[in-house]
């Protein structure tokens, strides 16, 4: 018989086990998860273990979710089932009992950002009462000639910066939960960043964190500019960063548009679909 349970902030190892169990299955070449991991999750993403379940079969962990939480919403990060348990109704279960949950305590908006390849995921969150929102697109810059520019003054910036300028503000564009402003900020230890200045004012800034073995690939964080310039204040922070491969995940339209990224040199390379539902409360139908 399956039971299913939400979890505690002592439950971080249950947590752990069941992503190991039910999530690593289908990723086998992934490095499993581990309590360290788990916990800058909390950090860096908001996940919360009162919103994250486990279900069970007997002591077995089944199936998992892992929610994220911030004022603005409920992110479903993870879900979950071990492939000897699919199709019987575990990931509805879970995402509904969450959405009851929500229901109550708020926030009411859940979302969740699906690989497009996903198919049975995307079936799961479309079966679940969940609309798609947008295709958040991931992009690839692959630079193999170092031909800096020198067009205007750069700078070396910080996430903090960029703060007490007024630039991670309200007004910030949509953007993917890794990349908000409430992640940037709890990352900004990890987060370089240069800009463009003028004499009044930052005119584009450009937040990277470095990726892969010993730094091999670039992950743009946060791309912006404040002027009218055709991509050029943009183009010579990039060039900045000398050759490699730069990636830009899950860029939603709203942030910035495909057009501008490839005149800055970027290419589609995959994306996730941006799912969302209001919380409701199932029991009460």
């Amino acid at each position: 018989m399956s039971a299913y349970r939400f979890c505690r902030s002592d439950d971080i190892t249950l947590l752990v086990d069941a992503l190991n169990r039910c999530w690593s299955p289908y990723f086998p070449d992934e490095p499993p998860m581990t309590p360290a991991a788990f916990k800058r999750s909390i950090r860096d993403l908001q996940v919360w273990c009162s919103s994250c379940m486990v279900a069970f079969s007997g002591s077995d962990p089944i199936g998992v979710l892992i929610g994220a939480k911030r004022p603005s919403g409920t992110l479903v990060h993870t879900i979950a089932v071990h492939p000897d348990h699919r199709r019987q109704g575990h990931g509805r279960h879970l995402l509904a009992s969450l959405g009851s949950k929500l229901a109550i305590l708020g926030p009411p908006r859940m979302i969740a950002e699906v690989p497009e390849t996903f198919a049975a995921t995307c079936g799961l969150f479309s079966a679940s009462g969940y609309v798609q929102e947008a295709l958040l697109t991931d992009y690839v810059l692959q630079r193999e000639e170092n031909d800096a520019r020198e067009l205007g003054f750069v700078i070396p910036v910080t996430v903090d910066d960029l703060a007490a300028n007024g630039l991670l503000g309200e007004d910030h564009p949509q953007v993917c939960w890794e990349r908000s402003v409430e992640t940037l900020t709890a990352r900004k230890g990890d987060i370089a960043g240069l800009a463009v200045a003028s004499d009044e004012r930052i005119e584009a800034y450009l937040l990277y964190a470095e990726r892969g073995a010993e730094g091999t690939e670039m992950e743009i964080m946060s791309l912006r500019s404040f002027i009218e310039d055709g991509g050029t204040c943009l183009t010579q922070l990039l060039s900045r960063l000398g050759t490699g491969t730069f990636r830009f995940p899950k860029v939603h339209p709203a942030e910035i548009s495909k057009e501008f990224l490839e005149t800055l040199g970027f290419r589609p390379a995959g994306g996730h679909l941006l799912y969302a539902a209001r919380a409701r409360d199932d029991r009460n139908d």
